[in-house]
């Protein structure tokens, strides 16, 4: 008979445990890498030149602990001991041979033949610990042989003079002092070591640097060219594929994208550009024609039509020129200010300008006096009071067009971008629009490498941000 366990409450419990603390652990991973991206550099070089130095200085941290952990404390652990081994034989010919006349030959043969300069003391108490060095590995391990070899009580000092190690020993009835020169007892190699650990960092930073510096300026010469494009300026005239395969690669279909829209622009200005002419001689034969008529009542909406269509051919056309080839000029955004003005008083509207930083800007200038002119003009037909404010800082160019006119609902701010669009709403009651001011005026701030975005204005009505490189 088949029997079929049940999971206990423990084995649930502890299932549940371990789900949270892996999701726990996942979530404080994660906010770990958000961290360090946080601080990370955000260009490509320096973040290169890290991915070099972080292992290298963790391989020579490593090679480091390695080298003190193994090599100097072997070597320093032998000669520790060797120093003990002559302490301990001389305690052994003081003990053996104790008349005060025969410790002149002592010292005599502890500095002639061990290297040692040694003083009998009178039997005072030895002095109190001293303070433990910062490096504490020669501290440690002659301490810990003379106490293994020794084993008599005894005072070190290997702080204060740099290159002598003093060693007390009590014996019964006096103090044998010791003066030991420091690389007896250590192996006092650590500059070389330091200087071939950052010679070889030095050597291998060198060599990386212009390396890398070489690699990376045909991935930023990439970028500039890619930049200069979105904002509609020609291609810089040194820009050739460069560096690695993979980035050559890149730069070819960047070229060859580039070419495509190109084309594509051309010959859709092409396109529209003939078939808005061909349009143009028929409209202007039907006009004949109905001019020839004469006045009829049933001709009046037929003269409407034609009028339409009209606006509407020269809408097409101005939306084909908004992506046409222009090269980039000056921009004089006070002589345009001059400009509204005047056509302000014309349209008897009440406009206020203001200007902060640079009054010249460098864009496309045909096209970017039609973006100003499409919406200052839309604020100018729906609005009495209009307001224009350019701020002009760090090659950053934005334009705020606030009106007291009816405004956009915020749900249809968007959809008024698209082509031929028009909504029913208080701002678009003029029959004479096309749809296609917003839309031009957007194509060309995006061309520009910017963009528009329309909000609720301190007026009341809408407000139209530009902003774009400049």
């Amino acid at each position: 008979m088949a029997t079929t366990e049940l999971n206990s409450p423990e084995d649930d419990s502890f299932a549940a445990r371990a789900r949270r603390a892996a999701i726990s652990a996942r979530r404080t991973w994660h906010r770990f890498w958000r961290l360090i991206s946080l601080y990370m550099p955000k260009r490509l070089y320096p973040r290169s030149l890290i991915i070099i130095i972080t292992p290298m200085i963790l391989l020579q941290s490593v090679v480091a602990f390695v080298f003190m952990e193994r090599h100097w404390q072997t070597v320093t652990l032998r000669l520790s001991q060797a120093v003990t081994r002559d302490i301990s034989a001389i305690i052994d010919m003081i003990e053996t041979f104790p008349h005060d006349d025969d410790y002149a030959n002592v010292i005599r043969i502890a500095q002639d033949r061990l290297a040692l300069k040694v003083d009998i003391l009178p039997p005072d108490p030895l002095p109190p610990p001293g303070p433990k060095p910062f490096f504490s590995l020669l501290d440690q391990t002659l301490s810990s042989e003379i106490t293994k070899q020794i084993n008599r009580p005894f005072w070190i000092d290997t702080v204060g003079n740099s290159n002598i190690v003093e060693v007390r020993v009590q014996l019964k009835d006096k103090v044998l002092r010791v003066f030991v020169r420091r690389s007896q007892a250590y192996a006092s190699n650590t500059h070389i070591f330091l200087i071939w650990m950052v010679g070889t960092s030095l050597v291998l930073l060198v060599i990386a640097i212009p390396f890398l510096r070489n690699q990376i300026r045909p991935i930023l010469q990439l970028a500039e060219a890619a930049e200069s494009f979105g904002k509609g300026r020609p291609m810089p005239r040194d820009f050739r594929p460069r560096g690695a395969e993979e980035v050559r690669r890149a730069g070819f279909a960047f070229i060859q994208m580039r070419e495509r829209i190109e084309r594509q622009i051309d010959q859709r200005t092409a396109m529209l550009t003939g078939v808005s002419h061909d349009l143009r001689t028929i409209l202007t034969r039907f006009r004949l024609t109905l001019a020839l008529s004469g006045k009829k009542p049933d001709l009046k909406a037929l003269n409407q039509d034609i009028d339409d269509m009209q606006s509407m051919l020269e809408g097409y056309l101005e939306f084909a020129r908004g992506e046409a080839a222009e090269d980039p000029g000056r921009f004089d955004l006070e002589a345009f200010f001059e400009k509204l003005s005047e056509e302000a008083k014309l349209r008897q509207r009440s406009l206020s300008t203001s200007l902060a930083g640079d009054r010249i800007i460098h864009v496309r200038p045909t096209a970017f006096t039609r973006l100003l002119s499409n919406v200052v003009g839309n604020a100018f037909r729906y609005a009495e009071e209009v307001r224009v404010t350019a701020t002009h800082t760090r090659g950053s160019l934005t334009v705020i067009v606030d009106d007291n006119g009816p405004g956009i609902p915020e749900e249809k701010r968007e959809e008024v971008f698209k082509p031929f669009v028009r909504l029913d709403e208080a701002r678009n009651l003029d029959a004479s629009g096309t749809g296609l001011g917003l839309a031009i005026a957007r194509d060309i701030a995006r061309s520009h490498g910017g963009d528009i975005m329309l909000e609720q204005s301190p007026l009341g009505g809408l407000r139209a941000i530009i902003r774009v490189p400049a």
